[in-house]
């Protein structure tokens, strides 16, 4: 059952269904290639990537799928520019972007065709990027693995409060891994949702083992915001959170800044996802990791998504009834 929606129309997709643009898990064009034909939009995730292999991603994903396709590009990443300057030449579909201003690039991409989506956890950078130019917006709550809000606001009142203010194209992202949380998104007036950790948890996702044994046997209660005082991380629990909670009950980073930052920085997403270090690592997951029961090809996932996601609008249905 296709859902018809601003986005899915802008986007050319049938499902409201973005696969999020995870370092490592969705660095290769097997994952958002399975979901782009499927129906949904599959996001590379650009951050960990070096050009050439980014650029080589590029040629692979067109060769798997004739259906659009995003790329997620951090703005603070180093090389990003050079990373644009790739993008831009290779006309892709769309653009997913992240910490940083939309402003500069837009006219550019627009000139090519390329769709912009921004990622948003505030308010008010939602009404900054709105006001630059964007195509839509991204707007994930404090559920979201990855860089949710610092401020812990979840993701149905994040997502009503831009609804309110803005008239633009929403994606909804944090806390959904099943097509009921789709379903109740679009409800709140989000025209597509942004799922991360149910496609972490697939066939496709380029990740260590390990990385995916401890995300699947997480609990909803099982992950933790980190880092709240510089980038925020939601991460499943492990030696190295504790540390960190330990240190911030302590009182960092005010006493100490640099011992604070030199701790958030001895351990990386790449430790975990690469080589599988579960334990020292960020394993980088949603509270949604809770919900999943199973690794799955990324096809499947996306087949009881959208069986899901029928169900539950016929149930809305049934209720006017």
């Amino acid at each position: 059952m296709a859902v018809n929606t601003r986005l899915t129309r802008l986007l050319g997709i049938e499902h409201p269904i973005i696969q999020a643009g995870m370092s490592w898990a969705s660095s290769n064009a097997a994952l958002p290639a399975a979901v782009s034909n499927a129906g949904g939009l599959g996001v590379i995730a650009a951050g960990p990537m070096r050009l050439a292999d980014l650029a080589r991603t590029l040629e692979e994903i067109r060769e798997l799928t004739p259906y659009p396709f995003a790329v997620n590009v951090p703005l603070y990443r180093a090389g990003a520019a050079e990373v644009l300057d790739l993008l831009e030449h290779a006309r892709v579909p769309v653009i997913i972007a992240s910490q940083g201003s939309p402003k500069p690039h837009l006219a550019r991409f627009k000139a090519v065709g390329s769709l912009w989506l921004h990622v948003v956890a505030f308010t008010e950078h939602a009404h900054k990027a709105a006001a630059a130019g964007v195509d839509g917006l991204v707007v994930v709550g404090c559920e979201a693995g990855g860089h949710p809000p610092a401020n812990e606001v979840s993701t149905l009142v994040n997502v009503r409060k831009v609804l309110r203010e803005l008239n633009c194209p929403v994606v909804a992202g944090g806390g959904v891994a099943d097509g009921h949380g789709i379903a109740a998104l679009l409800a709140l007036g989000a025209d597509a949702v942004q799922l991360g950790t149910r496609f972490l948890l697939s066939d496709e996702a380029r990740l260590h083992p390990e990385y995916k044994r401890l995300v699947l046997q997480a609990g909803i209660a099982d992950t933790v915001l980190i880092g709240r005082h510089t980038l925020p991380v939601r991460s499943v629990r492990n030696p190295f959170t504790e540390q960190v909670l330990a240190a911030e009950r302590q009182g960092l980073p005010a006493t100490d800044p640099a011992a604070y930052e030199a701790l958030l920085a001895s351990a990386t997403l790449k430790l975990a996802a690469f080589d599988g270090d579960v334990a020292g690592g960020k394993v980088e997951a949603g509270q949604c990791a809770g919900l999943i029961e199973h690794i799955q090809p990324a096809a499947q996932i996306m087949a009881e998504l959208t069986k899901e996601l029928g169900q539950a609008l016929e149930r809305l249905r049934n209720l006017q009834r």
